[in-house]
This record gives structure tokens, sequence and C-alpha cells, in this order.
């Protein structure tokens, strides 16, 4: 038996856990450069707002409907993720960290209720963390990831299904008839991997509901879609095909980008801010423990400002050796910007992505013949990047970095957007929340 653990509106709840005055208003949390709407409370559904809308087209709502929009604050976040997935992980064997707000749970051989245990584990994360979430069952994942989106509108919008699933749904305890009756009031769109046009071109041949695809035929579907929708069909007819995993696979590539809070005009501006993305990226890979055998490198101009002239440019560049070393990251991001800068551009957006990442110590070391200045393969390195790491996890991001990546204020020129963050209550702390009697 499987659940899924996943956190209503997670952004939206880990703010009202410090801000209890947001609880029953409309609440959205905004991207990057507070552009668009990341997340959104249920009351903030109801007055329209769309998932990734941007923040202009519904700026009247707060004047209108009481719309109260706060800046990401994914310090907060993150922590709170933390806290809420060690909590849940002592109910079951194995755990699969899914995303920021959910999780699957391996229940195999665990006895007992599992109604009963969703319910005893929603209170508790309740009552320890103050993250309401919702609880999903099935002898799949992709049942579980099912049960877990009845759960959520069985608790939302009662009607559709029988409120008994509300907040916690095991659909591996359904009898034939009530789990046909379920599948019939569930979209095909509703089912995990199934997004818009897949759904469409299933709608256009007969399929519109869960239970129209169960009774699909399994080889007709391989052939006119996929494997993975064969897998699917599988799963939701309670085949097992896809199995918790507790050590996710590694990435074969990761990226730091981000739009700018104003636009960015001068090379050493650039420079500054590419560099503060490539430590960023060298520091993810080094804790992914991998190594990466190219540097890619891009800036652009807003695509938006359509009166400002455009300049959008990308370079890959190989290294010698596979590395994670902040130095030699830092060195080729540099240099690519230096070939890519043009003057007389506003750039918008900027970013850094390591390519063909490996294990470390799995690469080839080679001879630097033509001398690029990166750091020789030794012990050295690694031990200097550990003492940076563990310095910058005691004391702070960017306690230690290097020089072309120097801290600016939050309000410098290439600083996102945050006027509206909300304090970092539980990793600062000076904004530590104050109890007053």
């Amino acid at each position: 038996m499987f659940a899924l653990v996943d956190v209503n509106n997670m952004y939206v709840s880990c703010e009202r856990v410090f801000r209890p005055s947001l609880i029953g208003k409309p609440v959205v949390v905004l991207s990057n450069n507070d552009s668009a709407c990341v997340a959104r409370s249920n009351e903030a559904k109801d007055l329209g707002v769309k998932m990734a809308q941007p923040w202009f087209q519904v700026r009247h709502l707060e004047r209108e409907a009481g719309l109260v929009a706060l800046s990401a604050n994914f310090e907060l976040y993150g922590d709170m993720s933390s806290r809420m997935m060690t909590l849940v992980a002592q109910y079951a064997p194995r755990q699969e960290v899914y995303s920021i707000d959910e999780c699957f749970l391996d229940f195999a051989g665990v006895p007992g209720d599992m109604v009963a245990v969703g319910r005893e584990i929603r209170a508790r994360v309740l009552q320890w963390t103050g993250l309401p979430t919702s609880i999903g069952f099935g002898p799949t994942k992709t049942l579980a990831k099912l049960a877990n989106h009845v759960a959520k509108m069985a608790d939302r919008k009662p009607g559709r299904y029988d409120a008994c699933h509300a907040q916690v749904c095991n659909l591996g305890a359904l009898d034939s008839a009530a789990l046909d009756a379920v599948f019939t009031a569930s979209d095909v769109g509703d089912v995990w991997g199934i997004g818009r046009k897949l759904s469409a071109r299933l709608n256009e041949g007969g399929i519109r509901t869960v239970h129209d695809l169960v009774r699909a035929d399994v080889a007709t579907l391989r052939a006119q879609f996929s494997v993975v929708l064969e897998k699917t069909l599988l799963e939701l007819r309670g085949t097992a095909c896809l199995d918790v995993d507790h050590e996710p696979a590694a990435q074969q590539q990761m990226m730091c980008s981000r739009s700018f809070g104003e636009p960015v005009t001068t090379l050493a501006s650039l420079i500054e801010v590419v560099s503060q993305f490539a430590s960023r990226v060298a520091e993810k890979a080094r804790q992914q423990q991998a190594a990466a055998c190219a540097v890619h490198v891009f800036i652009t101009t807003s695509p938006y400002r359509r009166d400002d002239r455009q300049h959008s440019q990308s370079v890959t560049l190989p290294l010698v050796r596979a590395s994670a070393d902040t130095r030699v990251i830092v060195a080729m991001a540099v240099h690519a910007v230096q070939q890519m800068y043009r003057p007389g551009f506003e750039y918008a957006k900027a970013g850094v992505m390591l390519v063909d990442l490996r294990p470390q110590g799995q690469q080839q070391g080679e001879l630097d013949l033509f001398g690029t200045g990166e750091v020789a393969d030794s012990a050295e390195p690694s031990r200097l990047m550990e003492a940076i790491d563990t310095l910058n996890q005691r004391f702070g991001r960017g306690a230690v970095q290097v020089a072309s990546a120097q801290h600016q204020p939050r309000n410098g020129q290439h600083a996102g957007k945050q006027q509206r963050r909300s304090p970092r209550y539980t990793t600062r702390l000076g904004e530590i929340a104050t109890a007053r009697a």
C-alpha cells in the first residue's frame, strides 16, 4: 500500500502558520520579481486567480476583493518542508520526497486501518507544524496520487465525491462499485502524468473519465500513445509498475537562473550576478557529489519590452576535467559572459547550467597542455570547497565566496524584487516571531 502526503497550498499554508490573520482571506504568493502567482489559497482560486497568472492582471483584486499578495519566501518554505518530511517519515518504512510539498510513503507490511493511520498523520503534522495536509492511499503510486486528489476535492468542493473521502482517502479499501463511482467522477486529466495535450487527445478518442481509461484496451493505447500511458493504465487497474524511490536518480544537469529586478547594462554587474549563479550551481553539484563536464551560460534582454533593442545569446564551454570547483565554474562562466556581452543593451535575465554531470571521482584526469586556467585535479581543491561549504552552512550563504560574486544589498541593480516577503521565521535569529501575552 502506498500513500501520498501533500500539503494543501504549501506556500500559502506556511505563511498562515505565522500569520493566522491570513486564514480565510484570499492569498497569493508571487514568483521571483513579484511577477506571477505561483501559489493560491482556495479563496484566491474562487476569485478566479489562475496558476502562473501575471500579477498585474489580478492586482486590482487587492482593492476590490481584499486579495493579499506576498513575495516568495523559499527559505521559510524549504525549512517547513524539511520539518514536515522528517515527521511523516516516521510512519512508514520507506519514503520518497517527490517535491517540496509531496512525498510518497510505502506501507508494505504495515498492518492496520490505513484511513486511521492517515488521519493520525494529518493530525500530527497539523499539530506539530501547523500545515494542513491531504493524504491518499492506493495499491499503486498512481492510485495513491488520484486518491490524494479525491481527498482534496471532497474536502474543498463537497458534492463531486462522497464526503467520507475528504482529507484522507483510501482507494484500496473500496469495493468495485464505490471505486467505479470515484473513477466516473474523475476527469482523465486528474490522473498523474496526463497533461492538457494528452488529455485533449484522449477526449477526442472518447476517453473523458478515469473510468473510460480503465476500460480502454491496453494494446490500443500503447500503439496510439506510448508505453508510459500503458503503465499508467496498469497502475490504475492495481498493477504496480512504479516503486518508491528513496534515493532519487542523480540529475544530469542543473541550473541557476533568475530575472533581474532592474535591467543590467554594464559588464561588471553582469559578471557579478553570473558569478553568483555559478557559485550557487557549483555548490548544488557538490551536494550531489557530481562534477560537470561543461558549463552553459546565457544572457537575454526582455522580450516583453518591445521598444528595447533585443539581444539573447548562450555559450557552452567544455571543461578539460569534470569539476564542481567554484573557482573553475565561475572562471568559465565569466569567460562566457565576456564573449557574449554587448554594450547598449538592457539585460533582464541570465543563467548558468552545469551540463553532463558525472559522479565525482569517475572522470579521467588529463594534462592541461594549453593552460586554460582550470584548477588541477587534486585533493586540495576538494578540501578547500568543503571548507567553504561548511562556513557558508554555518554563517549563511555568501559568507565566503569568490571576489567576482561579491555580495550586493538586496536593493542592488540585479536583485530580484521581494517587496512583500515575510520574515524568515525559522531560519534567521533576527527574524524569529515574537510571542506576546
